[in-house]
């Protein structure tokens, strides 16, 4: 598989807007079906959340998946073992935070990653400041560190963050957690055209992208879109796998109008 950095910069140099949707893992039976399911639907690549008891980021809609996948019995370890041998046929980065990074071990979460085929790591409690011990460790193990940039940091900080960021730069759209909204916050496009400023990584927006016509919005300035909240409401709500494709595929439809 390639990585998830050239195949997101492979994309936007053929003219494409990138679309990368979130699936928590574990919180269904069925979670790999989504996962290839909305692959096949136009996904760029694909976000896996690894559930933990405390995701600060997150709204209510992850943080209810995320307590079905605990209570139906996920670990990280499980996580990472239903997918070793799995073919998305898209790059895979998994969304977790830090303290299972730091309980499992810096060298065996990133072996643990690359083993079971997976590109990239996203740490959104993990500040650039403290990001050195990981990032060693990921870097060595060839997983690429996705960093986050708020709305509110200052212009001096987003030039570091992007030279520490592999993959893409999360540009995340709003102060607050994550969750569907009405409208695309000002915010969004405004740390979009910031980052988009002083890097040529990929940058995504996300949190806060609700819908197709936002995901538009925010791509008129960003490279594209991370989608989480939106999709997995649907799945909780027994969408399933066609649900979910269903939904990727009228948002990749959007942005390749």
């Amino acid at each position: 598989m390639t990585g998830l950095e050239a195949t997101l910069r492979a994309a936007r140099a053929a003219g494409r807007k990138l679309l990368v949707p979130y699936i928590t893992g574990g919180y269904r039976p069925e979670w790999l079906d989504v996962v290839r399911a909305v692959a096949d639907a136009g996904a760029d690549a694909i976000e896996i959340g690894i559930p933990f008891s405390d995701p600060v980021m997150d709204g209510p809609v992850i943080q209810r998946a995320s307590e079905d996948a605990l209570a139906a019995g996920a670990t990280p370890g499980g996580i990472l073992a239903a997918l070793r041998g799995h073919d998305a046929g898209v790059p895979l980065a998994v969304m977790t935070y830090y303290n299972i990074c730091f309980h499992m071990g810096h060298e065996r979460f990133a072996q643990g990653l690359v083993d079971a085929g997976v590109s990239a790591a996203i740490l959104p409690d993990l500040p650039l400041e403290e990001t050195g011990p990981w990032c060693d460790a990921a870097d060595a193990a060839g997983v690429e560190t996705v960093l986050l940039a708020a709305p509110t940091a200052p212009d001096e900080r987003l030039p570091r963050i992007c030279a520490r960021s592999r993959g893409f730069v999360y540009a995340v759209g709003l102060l607050g957690v994550t969750g569907e909204r009405d409208t695309l916050a000002a915010t969004a496009t405004s740390i979009a055209a910031r980052l988009k400023s002083v890097t040529d990584l990929p940058v995504l927006v996300g949190v806060g992208i609700s819908n197709a016509d936002q995901a538009v919005e925010a791509s008129a300035v960003a490279d594209g879109v991370v989608i989480g909240s939106a999709l997995m409401r649907i799945l909780l709500d027994g969408g399933g796998p066609e649900g979910a494709a269903a939904f990727v595929a009228g948002v990749r439809a959007a942005l390749d109008g």
